[in-house]
């Protein structure tokens, strides 16, 4: 096998349901670590939020495109929010702030692998039109 070979997916890809589950546990996983270690997220649960958005596009079945690109920013958000009173406790106001922290620090990783998704998923669309036809 070369080096630049394409990786074979032995069957049709992920489900809905798969895509969901393997994102939020990988970005959930790593976010708990960056809070964990650093007291805050940054570039490396950014890189795992950008990776989440391409595996999902990547290893999904057709038609799953959608379900990958919403999923990251809510599973961040989930995960943020539930590590952020585990590590914190509840004290709303911490809370509050540091969630709106986390989701600072991250925001560009988030746009960037939205602005990816959604360019997949509208050019995947606009391929399946029909052209119209010229009078």
């Amino acid at each position: 096998m070369s080096l630049s070979s394409k990786i074979a997916i032995q069957g049709p890809g992920l489900k809905k349901q798969g895509i969901i589950i393997l994102q939020t546990l990988f970005i959930g996983f790593f976010t708990y670590i960056e809070l964990w270690l650093r007291s805050g997220v940054g570039i490396i649960t950014g890189l795992v939020i950008l990776l989440s958005f391409f595996g999902g596009i990547r290893f999904g079945r057709p038609g799953t495109t959608y379900v990958a690109v919403v999923t990251p920013p809510l599973a961040f958000a989930f995960s943020a929010l539930l590590w952020t009173i585990t590590l914190v406790g509840f004290k709303p106001s911490r809370v509050a702030i540091d969630v709106v922290a986390a989701l600072a620090s991250v925001a560009p990783y988030l746009i960037i692998g939205a602005l990816y998704g959604w360019f997949i998923f509208l050019n995947a669309k606009a391929k399946k039109r029909a052209p119209k036809p010229r009078a």
